[in-house]
């Protein structure tokens, strides 16, 4: 690796430790403290809908009208930076705040893609973990250290605010070498989800079945004698598990990723179960958040090395996975988590789970049936 590729890699590592802190931030201390603002929990629900729609809806806009490119990603960056300004001067009121969250959405959803396409551009697939678990790293250091910390809404969006410039920072220093490197150019326009149909319904569907985990697991865990404190110990061993996948997981993806793919979603299924045959034990519920590092972890780096290898478009490609996954996904998710929630809560999650198992099952395109050894 030369010296301008070491350097990128340790730009990428700043801003996915950087961005993740600020994903931490953002969905992890920023409800409680709308909460405490007297927002209702059905407007701390919209707000934090929006984001993730935005998220979906963009991939639309940039296939017909835009083109995700470094001046478009280090304006995004710069949205970012200037919606956590108008933070402070708009938590106090619903409808200023939910406008300000959208264009927050709109602004990360642009971000994260862009610098997933460099990150596999500049490294092997195999060493694509082990740069990305910067990220569940700075996700979970602020968490820990915010959890002791925090005491207003003001001091909150500090930290937000403080995570955004080091965001941008790195954002820019990762996009500046990507701005020297000459691309051919790729027809948008071009771009079909059609051709793949059911892997994108597979991948919409196991996010889905995460609605109920993401929103639910602490509280699904305290109804059933688990304290907070050890519910946050539960979060806190799946990010670990999740970092230690990232880290060791290079030799599996030299395998057929469709069959990875296949086996973390039928693994999600089984996690699922054991949730809901077992919610009082804790023993089992760590069992079940040490399988985040397939159903999450090595899903995750399988899937975009697969959809990477599938589409010319390849930014697109990543905006599409992002916002399905993701933003339609979380969205739908969070919601029907909140209409099924209850004992049978992870009963629904496992069968939705299942029926994304089921959909990759459905031969469609040669391409993707192809095992992938590159």
């Amino acid at each position: 690796m030369n010296k301008s590729s070491s350097l990128v890699v340790w730009f990428l590592r700043g801003y996915y430790f950087f961005y993740f802190a600020m994903v931490g931030v953002y969905i992890v201390f920023l409800p409680k403290i709308l909460i405490d603002l007297s927002y209702s929990p059905s407007q701390v629900g919209i707000i934090y809908a929006a984001a993730p729609m935005m998220r979906f809806l963009l991939p639309f806009v940039f296939q017909h009208i835009f083109v995700l490119n470094y001046r478009i990603f280090a304006i995004s960056l710069f949205v970012t930076l200037i919606a956590v300004v108008m933070f402070w001067f708009s938590i106090h009121d619903f409808w200023n705040y939910l406008a300000i969250n959208i264009l927050f959405g709109a602004a990360m959803g642009v971000s994260l893609p862009y610098v997933e396409t460099i990150a596999l551009g500049v490294l092997d697939k195999t060493k694509y973990g082990k740069v990305r678990l910067w990220g569940s790293v700075g996700f979970m250091l602020i968490v820990i250290w915010l959890g002791r910390m925090l005491d207003s809404a003001e001091q909150g969006i500090a930290y937000l605010f403080a995570t955004a410039i080091l965001t941008l920072l790195f954002g820019i220093l990762v996009g500046r070498h990507d701005k020297k490197q000459v691309y051919v150019a790729e027809d948008a326009s071009l771009f079909s989800l059609i051709s793949h149909a059911p892997l994108w319904i597979s991948i919409l569907l196991l996010q889905i079945s995460f609605g109920g985990f993401y929103s639910f697991f602490t509280i699904y865990e305290t109804a059933h004698g688990t304290t907070l404190e050890m519910s946050s110990w539960l979060w806190g061993f799946g990010v670990i598990c999740e970092i230690a996948m990232l880290y060791f997981q290079g030799p599996l993806l030299k395998r057929n990723l469709l069959n990875i793919i296949k086996f973390a979603t039928l693994v999600t299924v089984f996690r699922w179960l054991l949730l809901y045959f077992f919610p009082e034990s804790l023993t089992i519920a760590f069992f079940s958040q040490s399988l985040h590092a397939i159903s999450f972890a090595l899903y995750h780096t399988a899937m975009i090395s697969y959809i990477y290898s599938l589409y010319p478009q390849k930014r697109l490609a990543q905006q599409f996975y992002l916002g399905i996954g993701f933003g339609l996904g979380g969205s739908l998710g969070a919601y029907l988590a909140g209409l099924f929630y209850g004992h049978n809560l992870f009963l629904f999650e496992a069968l939705v789970a299942l029926l994304a198992f089921l959909v990759l099952l459905i031969p469609h395109n040669k391409e993707h049936n192809r095992a992938i050894k590159t």
